[in-house]
């Protein structure tokens, strides 16, 4: 695998983003990504109950494993909007649909921002129209960029990596700052390659890049209403059949886009200055490694303590108390790196078997409630 400097689309991916009047400061808040030819679809999306109306449409268009184009829009989340929501998604949908002449049911749609506010669909219909006629091979940048909320940075990553007889490209972009937690969290990621692959074989990896990464990150601890996760793969670099070596070293790339794009989220995290990593070993089985190291990550006393640099251990041993899962105290070994460094691990070993977990965080400061307290 080759980890690229530059994010790079597959080949015969177009993308753009461009501002249509969405946000009142003006910045980019439409993009689109554009497959020259239909992709295998696979995507997860939020846990929350409440969810929003683009999550709906595109849980129903990828229900048939396929997919050509992704419209996504931020600042209006198009959540809580009821049936004038639901025919907004569905606006945004037919209209890329039928300036780039494919099915409207291959169009997913995604939104992200403010809940409750209706959609500005005129708007976003004037930016469809001027949006397709604009898509090229290097708009990556831009789409990163459009997809944006309270994110400091756009987040992009992408690998290229040899398998089935030729040379693959991987690449993601993601948004994300807070409102960050697994099953999801308030972000949108865009994974895109010119692998060929089965629907099932690339649902099953999705699974398994998704738990490793953006289910194995919390900023807050808040689920939101618009989360998703899309990969599109359109099989333009003809490859031979992936199984074996082959398959696992896909995988492999694969997974390292995630779980890149899941730490750029947490790092950015809104008002944080640590970026920490929390391993818990020792336990009897995954589920209780991970219950317990999330326990930790979002205990809000732990998180202060972190950006205020002070030691204070026993909050890790509460938070994992409190979980109700029986652990004995005296077997429990803790280890943590400097809190004066940006970057902090958390070791915890539980004794008590052979299965772990890792989850990331970040710290809670002042910053974040003042984001927070104004954001409208």
């Amino acid at each position: 695998m080759k980890i690229l400097s530059k994010a790079v689309l597959p080949i015969g991916f177009k993308a753009e983003g461009i501002s249509c009047g969405i946000k009142r400061s003006g910045k980019k808040d439409l993009a689109l990504i554009y497959s020259d030819s239909v992709a295998t679809a696979v995507g997860v999306f939020t846990t929350n109950k409440i969810k929003a109306a683009p999550v709906i449409i595109t849980a129903q268009h990828i229900k048939n494993g396929r997919a050509q184009a992704i419209i996504a829009n931020s600042g209006n989340a198009n959540c809580m909007t009821k049936a004038k929501g639901l025919n907004d998604a569905k606006a945004m949908a037919s209209s890329v649909a039928k300036v780039l002449n494919i099915k409207t049911s291959d169009v997913l749609v995604a939104s992200t921002g403010i809940i409750g506010k209706p959609m500005p669909i005129d708007k976003i219909k004037t930016g469809i129209s001027y949006l397709t006629k604009k898509i090229n091979k290097n708009g990556l940048n831009n789409v990163a960029a459009a997809i944006m909320t309270t994110d400091t940075a756009p987040k992009k990553v992408s690998v290229k990596v040899a398998v089935g007889g030729k040379s693959l490209t991987i690449t993601g972009i993601a948004k994300g700052a807070g409102m960050i937690a697994p099953n999801m969290a308030t972000m949108l990621s865009f994974i895109v390659t010119d692998a060929a692959i089965p629907s099932q074989a690339l649902k099953k990896l999705l699974k398994e890049s998704v738990d490793n990464s953006f289910n194995s990150i919390t900023i807050d601890a808040c689920m939101s209403t618009n989360d998703m996760v899309l990969v599109l793969a359109n099989g333009k670099a003809r490859n031979m059949k992936l199984d074996g070596a082959d398959l696992k070293e896909f995988s492999q790339a694969l997974s390292y886009v995630f779980l890149e794009l899941a730490k750029k989220i947490v790092k950015d995290a809104e008002g944080a200055t640590k970026f920490v990593q929390i391993n818990v070993s020792g336990a009897k089985n995954d589920k209780i490694a991970k219950t317990l190291a999330f326990a930790v990550a979002n205990s809000n006393l732990l998180k202060t303590a972190i950006y205020g640099e002070n030691r204070n251990l026993g909050r890790i041993f509460a938070a994992l108390g409190q979980t109700g899962i029986n652990i004995i105290e005296d077997k429990i070994k803790v280890n943590c790196s400097s809190l004066k460094k940006k970057n902090i691990k958390i070791d915890i070993n539980l004794g008590m078997g052979k299965s772990e977990a890792t989850v990331y965080t970040s710290d809670l400061s002042e910053e974040y409630v003042r984001i927070n307290a104004r954001y409208n």
